[in-house]
């Protein structure tokens, strides 16, 4: 009988960070006013969709700019580069799922040597008046709510066993959908609200060790 396949979806900010890049980039532009509309989206009153287009249309100003915020203020992760080749050594599919922007993800994982990882982010258009980003599901079209859960279903559907790992609200509906969860910072706590099983995590090195005790 033929192994199933298997499929790593993995969120960026707060997962393969330890800092958030989206939020950094907040606190550099316009601090105080950003966390009272993500105390919204916590609550559930607004979309991570709506969330997003709304505080980064108040940072004006252009991406070599913002990119040197975050090189200044960005780590990634322990054990990413580990995690990444033992997954190509054992043949999963390592893919980022993300409601972060694209042109910080690209510019992080670029100049830590990752030229050929799966990328799924936000799309962000550079304006004068500000960033448009846009968030897009498998098929292509505009997604303002659970463009992670989509990207799950997605996987799912072409056969993939689904092992996620994540770090906070956005996470839960996917992990949910997932065969297994590592989670880290307050999707633990998500989880054990919701009586969903998953194995915490702070570094990569731990995910690899529980990973190979299957």
């Amino acid at each position: 009988m033929k192994e199933r396949k298997t499929l790593v979806q993995c969120d960026f900010d707060g997962t393969i960070t330890i800092e958030d890049a989206s939020f950094t980039i907040l606190d550099a532009y316009i601090p105080g006013e950003w966390q009272s509309l993500f105390e919204k989206y916590q609550q559930g009153k607004m979309t991570v969709g709506e969330f997003n287009s709304t505080v980064f249309t108040m940072v004006k100003a252009d991406k070599e700019t913002l990119l040197e915020i975050i090189r200044e203020k960005i780590s990634v992760r322990e054990g990413f580069r580990d995690l990444m080749e033992y997954c190509r050594l054992k043949d999963y599919r390592f893919v980022i799922v993300s409601n972060g922007l694209d042109f910080y993800i690209e510019d992080i994982l670029g100049r830590n040597g990752f030229t050929d990882v799966e990328v799924h982010a936000s799309n962000t258009i550079f304006g004068e008046g500000g960033l448009i980003v846009r968030h897009r599901g498998p098929d292509g079209h505009h997604l303002d709510t659970d463009v992670k859960a989509a990207y799950t279903d997605y996987f799912r559907g072409q056969g993939y066993r689904i092992i996620y790992l994540g770090d906070g609200r956005s996470d839960v509906t996917p992990a949910r959908k997932s065969h297994y969860i590592f989670a880290t910072d307050s999707l633990v706590e998500y989880c054990k609200t919701a009586k969903i099983s998953c194995t915490p995590f702070t570094d990569f090195h731990q995910v690899i060790q529980v990973m190979e005790s299957w």
